[in-house]
């Protein structure tokens, strides 16, 4: 019996690389544009950052300036938890200020980052439908980056 091929990659080259299957989640609350008091985004949300920068600034020499404001929290989850556990883990945060970040909404962008990262490219995520109550809640697309390596 051949051996199966678990990436595209590997089909097309006749060998896959030799290393175990991978994947990776995350949940992100971004809020981006012109944030005047990041530290009021703070205050009211009763969470610190996971990450932030300013216009302008840059994360390395290299690259070029950031476009915009960023504020970001990440979900404290295990990355190899399923994607509905981040979800589900950044909502019950969340949900409580609705309202504000809704108001927020009018000056600035809000959204969720879902991030799923593999090494396999024959994988798929599944979200059950009782963790999409944060998308429609908060009037964002449910949007998912894929990364396969």
């Amino acid at each position: 019996m051949e051996k199966p091929f678990r990436t595209l990659r590997g089909f097309l080259k006749g060998a896959e690389r030799e290393e175990k299957p991978y994947f990776s989640y995350s949940a992100t609350l971004r809020i981006f544009g012109d944030i005047a008091d990041m530290e009021r985004i703070s205050e009211n949300l009763g969470l610190r950052p996971t990450d932030s920068h300013r216009k302008g600034g840059t994360r390395s020499r290299r690259a070029p300036p950031y476009r915009h404001d960023m504020w970001s929290y990440r979900a404290p989850v295990v990355e190899s938890d399923p994607l509905h556990k981040h979800i589900d883990v950044l909502w019950g945060v969340l949900k409580p200020h609705k309202r504000y970040l809704l108001g927020l909404k009018k000056s600035v962008t809000v959204d969720v980052f879902l991030g799923y990262r593999t090494n396999c490219d024959t994988a798929g995520i599944e979200v059950p439908h009782t963790s999409l109550e944060m998308f429609s809640a908060l009037q964002i697309p449910f949007g998912i980056s894929v990364i396969v390596t």
